[in-house]
């Protein structure tokens, strides 16, 4: 089988394609055209080399020769790849957009990447990926990425030029050699993240026709998926060029010949050196076969789920408080086909209405986005004034969390705009995704809304006697969402015990209910690796939902002191502590212990609270430290403070608490839970020591996982790049389990 694959930048010389341009005059004429200057001209002097050029005269001369190549042979590739700008010659090899398209989009790529400046390339010769990064760390430089993956042992640094200068001596001591590229910016990398967007902005423009063969993307190092087209092309901006990852895929195939269409042969040398540094593979089994069974991220879960939903995965991004799951978060997710929640917890409505504006503002129709409704045992107010946000913004997703039992505005939620549509089928504009941990809550939320609630909603005119009738045969939620051990509120359940109880659970539901559609039941907590996915997907679970490594990411709301804090963390470095939001009934979170005071410190004041009825009877030691060492103010300070924040908000807390010393020690000491969030949300240096961080073991796993990677760094960690890795990592180590597990290893 053929591999036809396109030069990228860097191949260019001067003179070079004068002939093949003058043998195809009404297809350059075209070009010229579109261009506005002569391709045969910059093919003779020095804006060959500048970018914005560059991209333009390459792929005209790669089109054209693929052109003639096709004339004179009749026949296609069994498959195509390019190097960077190589691949839109691929793509249009494959059909994916004609001959004029592919000079508008390079063109536009090339001014878009030119624009960019301040930072530079490195070609790193003779080391492999992994030494390369251990160079980097011990010289303490985390700036520099990745972009082209070449060969085993050759790469290409980019980033600021004076970091790559100052690693340079290293890398040579470690027996490199590097040669500082001719180039205008840090391409394929972190840095070109705004030519990306605006490339992506400039792409919705276009539409794509369907491939006639498959096409490796130099961001997954796998065959494109059509509808990611543009998703991936605005990617590979500032993402890695992984070519020695998809020569290998394309080797792994078997009886594999590649083909290079255009100027020079520098992709010939480089799949040379390639076959020669990979180890030898056993002989495939046949490519039908094999590409029949092959498990991909895609099929992993409920397909019922991602056709709900209109994702590419069966994977969430759940909520965190404080807005930590932020705009920016639910905005990436959704814009890479995939869902996120807002976090709305301990937000302000008015903030939670402008994010939500944003939110919507930034997406387009079909991209999915969720809201979280975290259940308010104090302020059933507030639930209230969130579903009718809700409802006026026609949020159709919504994330319950920390529900025990319904509440008026959850159903209110859920069965508003239901209605029977002319083919008999039931409409059911809200969705919910329900957080259980209790087999008895989500029996709950796996049952109809009960009778007397609707008929209460009825009466006060929240909702009609028609929603509230068909409500009667609907399931609360349509997918219940098993938390075991997780960052946050967490009963700490384990996973392989839970996720199996509930699916019974939802098999007699289902049977006792009769319902027309399957509710379906996911998995979150413990989620760090393809291993525990893989364990959450093999049980059965029809989603999964990630939360404490995706607070370790760019996107997520928290403070880079936090962030550097996170990406150290093992397994062990997280405990449990009181939760501040629910401090009088002993509720428990999950939160990073290490280096940090506030798990003991949590503890200490819980556990006074049970002992204590009032300040005073505290001795004063204990009090002195408190507010000493804790507070790092007086306990009357913190009072007034509390005092001024509930009579704005709910003036009776005050009047209950001046009554009963009881309730305003609590008070004060949830005070600390506050002030500890504000902190880590802040960054404060001074009191470091203090930061709450929601967060569960999954991280720490992570950590592990990605060691060694360029996701070592939170600053590489995007919260969609790294939904992609760990679902594909996912479906490719299952399926080598099941390979081996059929040959019996």
């Amino acid at each position: 089988m053929t591999t036809f694959v396109f030069p990228g930048q860097g191949s260019q010389k001067r003179g070079m394609g004068l002939e093949l341009l003058a043998r195809q005059h009404e297809r350059v004429a075209q070009a010229n055209a579109l261009l506005g200057y002569s391709l045969a001209e910059v093919c003779q002097d020095e804006r060959l080399d500048q970018t914005q050029y560059t991209q333009p005269v390459l792929f005209v001369l790669n089109a054209l020769a693929w052109l003639e190549r096709r004339e004179r042979d009749g026949r296609d590739p069994a498959r195509a790849m390019g190097h960077s700008l190589g691949e839109y010659n691929a793509l249009f090899a494959a059909g994916a957009f004609d001959f004029a398209t592919g000079v508008l989009l390079v063109r536009r790529r090339g001014e878009l990447m030119a624009q960019a400046s301040g930072g530079g390339m490195a070609a790193v010769v003779g080391l492999s990926v992994a030494r390369i990064r251990e160079v980097l760390a011990h010289e303490a430089v985390d700036s520099l990425d990745l972009a082209n993956d070449n060969t085993p042992s050759q790469q290409v640094l980019s980033g600021p030029k004076e970091d790559l200068e100052r690693v340079a001596p290293a890398l040579r001591a470690a027996g490199a050699n590097v040669v500082q590229l001719k180039v205008s910016a840090a391409f394929h990398s972190r840095y070109m993240r705004p030519a990306r967007e605006a490339f992506a902005a400039f792409l919705r423009e276009f539409t794509f026709a369907p491939l006639r063969f498959p096409v490796i993307s130099n961001v997954e190092a796998r065959p494109y998926e059509e509808a990611r087209l543009p998703e991936l092309l605005a990617r590979q901006i500032d993402s890695p060029v992984r070519w020695t990852e998809s020569v290998r895929h394309v080797l792994a195939l078997g009886g594999q010949e590649f083909v290079e269409v255009g100027h020079g042969q520098v992709l010939t040398g480089l799949i040379k050196k390639i076959r020669q540094e990979t180890p030898a593979l056993p002989p495939p089994p046949p490519v039908a076969a094999r590409e029949e069974a092959r498990l991909r991220a895609e099929s992993l879960g409920s397909r019922a789920f991602r056709d709900a939903y209109g994702v590419r995965f069966a994977y969430v991004a759940g909520s965190m408080y404080k807005g930590i799951a932020s705009r920016e978060l639910v905005v990436r997710m959704g814009r890479a086909g995939l869902l996120g929640f807002f976090g709305t917890g301990g937000v302000p409505l008015a903030r939670i209405e402008e994010e939500l504006k944003a939110i919507q503002a930034a997406l387009r129709p079909g991209e999915a986005y969720g809201m979280n409704l975290l259940h308010s045992l104090d302020r059933p107010e507030r639930e209230e004034q969130l579903v009718d946000l809700f409802l006026r913004r026609s949020v159709s997703n919504v994330e319950a969390s920390a529900f025990v039992q319904l509440t008026p505005a959850l159903v209110r939620y859920r069965v508003s705009g239901l209605r029977r549509l002319d083919d008999g089928r039931l409409q059911v504009p809200h969705r919910l995704i329900a957080k259980v941990s209790r087999p008895e809550v989500a029996r709950v939320f796996m049952s109809p809304p009960p009778a007397e609630m609707l008929s209460a909603l009825e009466r006060a005119g929240r909702v009609s006697a028609e929603e509230a009738r068909l409500a009667r045969s609907l399931p609360m939620a349509d997918d219940i969402c098993v938390e075991s051990d997780s960052g946050g509120h967490t009963d700490q359940g384990v996973a392989s015990a839970l996720l199996p109880a509930m699916m019974l659970l939802r098999d007699r539901m289902m049977a006792e209910h009769g319902y027309a559609t399957r509710l379906r039941v996911g998995a979150a907590g413990g989620i760090g690796t393809p291993e525990a996915a893989a364990a959450a997907f093999v049980m059965g679970a029809d989603f999964i939902v990630t939360g404490s490594i995706n607070q370790c990411t760019v996107e997520a709301a928290t403070s880079e002191p936090v962030k550097e804090l996170l990406q150290t963390l093992d397994v062990q470095d997280v405990t449990c502590a009181p939760a501040g939001d629910m401090f009088e009934l002993g509720a428990r979170i999950q939160v990073v212990r290490k280096g940090l005071f506030f798990p003991a410190r949590a503890n200490r004041l819980y556990a006074l609270y049970q002992q204590h009825d009032a300040w005073e009877s505290l001795d004063a030691a204990t009090r002195q430290q408190i507010q000493e060492k804790f507070f790092r103010r007086g306990f009357e300070e913190v009072w007034a403070e509390t005092r001024q924040h509930y009579l704005k908000t709910d003036p009776g807390v005050v009047e209950r608490a001046e009554r009963n010393p009881k309730k305003k020690l609590a008070l004060v000491f949830r005070w600390y839970f506050v002030h500890t969030s504000r902190l880590a949300l802040s960054g404060s240096r001074e009191q470091r020591t203090d930061y709450q961080i929601h967060c569960g073991p999954a991280l720490g796993a992570f950590n592990q996982w990605v060691r060694g990677t360029p996701l070592e760094s939170w600053r590489n960690r995007h919260v969609d790049e790294i939904a992609v890795k760990l679902m594909e990592a996912t479906a490719d180590g299952l399926e080598r389990r099941f390979q081996a597990m059929r040959q019996g290893g």
